[in-house]
């Protein structure tokens, strides 16, 4: 096992010259192997979504106001009946341990020291217990939750599922946007493979169903591999051997997030996996506002993709999230610094966030929506 790092030891020091997440990129990817660099930091096919991500939150504009009373303001949200400091989690992503021995075990450290909530994911190279250890004694935490793909052995999701429950995890992220990997074009260039030492630690003695038996014409995506698919009924049963609440991670179009609250979910998250499955997929800030719309407050709407800027934060609240979630930017400051990396991201993007509140008259994210210039980006092209 990992020892649990702290933010005191030699790794505190940030590179030089790294006041930005940008900054943080464009040293990390500087720290990485190309094979390495295309799998944290490549996205699906010609990479369109992913940029579109960005570029999206780029485009909506924001619209000041002045002279407003804004001593006591703060950034505080509710959440699955939580008063969380900042609306800042941090997304699951899987095998940390290329980004910094560490791994999970900094990131956890790090969003726990700064009151942020953490995802883990099913396929991290750190048992979910450690870090439920690592997470949970801080005072000021956010919510831990667990990311789970319901795998085609039912029974040992079932059990992954209670181990997380065991452990004081809080709730499951089920994503549902991919029954098949993207093509990662990147990664195919560079012929990434996992290193020995690093593998999906929480899916051990998981049993892999045998392959079918395919007839002339039949296609081993569609008459193998996706038999064992979920569906809406797989989210019905999660929620009944679970005491946990249940989000969908992966709701782009309006009835699914209907449909959702109609399965009696918790909450829901507006993703595209990063731009990491689906090329062209709409981007989360154009998909944002007609999601929110669909569920009319029904349950809290979470968004990731994209976020790089406290402005970002704001404008993602502005049309409708509760929180938010950052991912590529975390695994850059996990690369530079550890558990201060991550740390220093985070904590850039809850500054930022109090000073865009400030400069647009917001005192608390309830005003968020009167600050935006346009509710909705325009495509990109």
């Amino acid at each position: 096992m990992t020892a649990r790092p702290d933010l005191s030891q030699a790794n505190r020091t940030l590179p030089a010259g790294v006041a930005t997440l940008a900054d943080h990129e464009q040293h990390a990817l500087g720290q990485l192997d190309e094979a390495t660099r295309a799998y944290l930091s490549g996205a699906a096919a010609d990479e369109l979504t992913y940029a579109r991500n960005l570029d999206a939150w780029r485009r909506i504009e924001l619209l000041p106001r002045v002279l407003r009373p804004l001593a006591g303001g703060h950034t505080q949200i509710e959440l699955l009946g939580r008063t969380l400091a900042h609306p800042i989690l941090v997304a699951p992503m899987a095998y940390q341990r290329l980004a910094h021995p560490d791994g999970e075990h900094a990131t956890a450290l790090a969003a726990a020291a700064l009151g942020a909530g953490l995802v883990f994911s099913t396929q991290a190279s750190a048992p979910l217990d450690d870090i439920a250890k690592v997470f949970l004694p801080e005072p000021g935490r956010g919510p831990l939750w667990f990311q789970l793909y319901l795998q085609p052995d039912r029974g040992f999701t079932q059990e992954l599922v209670q181990r997380a429950e065991s452990a004081g995890f809080e709730a499951l992220v089920l994503t549902v946007d991919a029954p098949v990997q993207g093509t990662r074009d990147r990664e195919r260039r560079t012929q990434f493979r996992l290193p020995a030492d690093i593998s999906a630690v929480n899916l051990t003695g998981m049993r892999t169903p045998p392959a079918r038996s395919l007839a002339a014409g039949q296609s081993a995506l569609f008459d193998d591999l996706l038999t064992h698919a979920p569906t809406w009924d797989d989210v019905t049963w999660l929620r009944s051997v679970t005491r946990l609440p249940v989000m969908l991670k992966g709701i782009l179009h309006p009835d699914d997030a209907r449909q959702a609250i109609d399965v009696g979910v918790a909450g829901v998250i507006v993703s595209n996996h990063g731009g990491r499955t689906l090329d062209t997929a709409v981007s989360t800030a154009a998909a944002l506002p007609r999601i929110a719309q669909a569920v009319q407050g029904q349950i809290p709407v979470l968004v990731d993709g994209g976020i790089r800027r406290g402005t970002d934060v704001l404008k993602a609240i502005g049309l409708g999230a509760s929180a938010v979630l950052v991912g590529r930017p975390v695994l850059h400051g996990l690369t530079n610094a550890g558990a201060t990396g991550v740390a220093h991201v985070l904590r850039l993007l809850r500054d930022e966030l109090e000073i865009a509140m400030a400069l647009t008259g917001c005192r608390t994210l309830t005003d968020a929506s009167s600050a935006l210039a346009l509710q909705e980006p325009q495509r990109s092209g």
